[in-house]
């Protein structure tokens, strides 16, 4: 059996659509079970959604073996698919030109235990 890889953060960003901002507000206040499910099975802890004004800003820690099989996993869930069509509705790439269909990966710079 593979080592578990050690915890991995991950942080993004992304813009609300003015018109949406209170849908995608609404849906995070009551997140579908299996989604939330899905998620945890998948390795992710610690997933946080920040918003000030129209910016999101996600954090989320994988702790699962491996990451790009879980994310397989994870887009190949109905309830996901259909949580990521209502979500993404309602988001924006942060950069104006971006190709990001909403959410941009951040690259981490500095870490403290």
């Amino acid at each position: 059996m593979t080592a578990p890889e050690s915890s991995r953060r991950f942080g993004m960003i992304a813009r609300l659509r003015p018109e949406k901002r209170q849908e995608y507000l609404d849906l995070h206040a009551a997140v579908w079970p299996q989604v939330e499910q899905t998620i945890t099975d998948t390795g992710i802890r610690n997933f946080t959604i920040f918003v000030t004004g129209d910016v999101i800003v996600g954090y989320f820690e994988y702790i699962g073996e491996d990451y790009d099989a879980d994310q397989v996993v994870m887009a190949a869930d109905e309830a996901t698919q259909r949580w990521r069509e209502a979500t993404g509705a309602c988001q924006l790439p942060f950069h104006e030109g971006s190709t990001a269909p909403n959410w941009e990966m951040l690259d981490e710079v500095w870490h403290l235990d």
